[in-house]
């Protein structure tokens, strides 16, 4: 029986598009041994029509890549996503994406095949990245029957984490402010924010939050990305 479902699982992997077929062996690929600092990340974002897990949808997903801290500024991605749920008006009013910026917007699977192609091998990063997570594996498991390999760092657990182990953040940052959400995190660490509630201006921002982060690991003890990802994983 168990070479059965072997047989069949092989058979589905063949069926997947290329980008989905490596991730089935992205585990084996990863080196984990690797800094932080020659590591590839992926920061990532989703609008959504909700949060309800069961019954909202993703309407756009954003992100940049990192060469460690240093962002890569041509490497990026967005896209607009015909979602598979009502487009509500409480959705509308944070992220402000209408029926009509829709009208042209790509099919769910269409969106899916290319962000898993262009994050390929990377780390994924976000904000309370569990959400994000859970709308991106839920539509893949539902498209294609699989979900991400890549492994993930939230960058409210990390700052969790470098609050109550790095001196330096400390003393420095930590009566600014006790509210966890992204945009009161860039301003406590002087990031600008130009437009909120968009998929790729909130990956950009997330990006320039590990930026602050990364550099205060290596005193903290964290050389591997092991290590980090002990530390801040969603």
């Amino acid at each position: 029986m168990t070479s059965f479902f072997n047989r069949l699982a092989r058979h589905r992997a063949r069926d997947l598009p290329e980008s989905l077929r490596k991730q089935t062996t992205l585990k084996k690929r990863l080196d984990y041994r690797t800094s932080p600092a020659e590591t590839l990340f992926v920061a990532f974002d989703t609008e959504l029509t909700g949060l309800d897990f069961k019954n909202d949808s993703i309407v756009s997903i954003g992100a940049v890549k990192l060469q460690g801290g240093r962002i890569l500024p041509t490497k990026t991605f967005y896209r607009l996503v015909q979602p598979d749920s009502e487009l509500k008006h409480q959705s509308v009013v944070v992220h402000e994406i209408t029926h009509s910026d829709l009208e042209r917007a790509s099919a769910l699977p269409e969106v899916l095949e290319e962000f898993i192609e262009f994050i390929d091998d990377g780390v994924l990063i976000g904000h309370f990245v569990h959400i994000d997570l859970t709308f991106v594996n839920r539509a893949l498991k539902k498209t294609f029957g699989c979900t991400l390999k890549n492994p993930a760092v939230d960058t409210s657990t990390l700052d969790d984490w470098l609050s109550e182990n790095s001196s330096y953040m400390a003393r420095h940052f930590h009566c600014k402010t006790l509210k966890t959400d992204l945009f009161s995190l860039a301003k406590k660490y002087d990031i600008t924010v130009r437009k909120a509630h968009n998929a790729f201006e909130d990956a950009y921002i997330t990006a320039q939050l590990f930026q602050r982060f990364i550099r205060f690991l290596p005193q903290c003890g964290i050389h591997t990305l092991k290590e980090l990802l002990a530390v801040s994983r969603p």
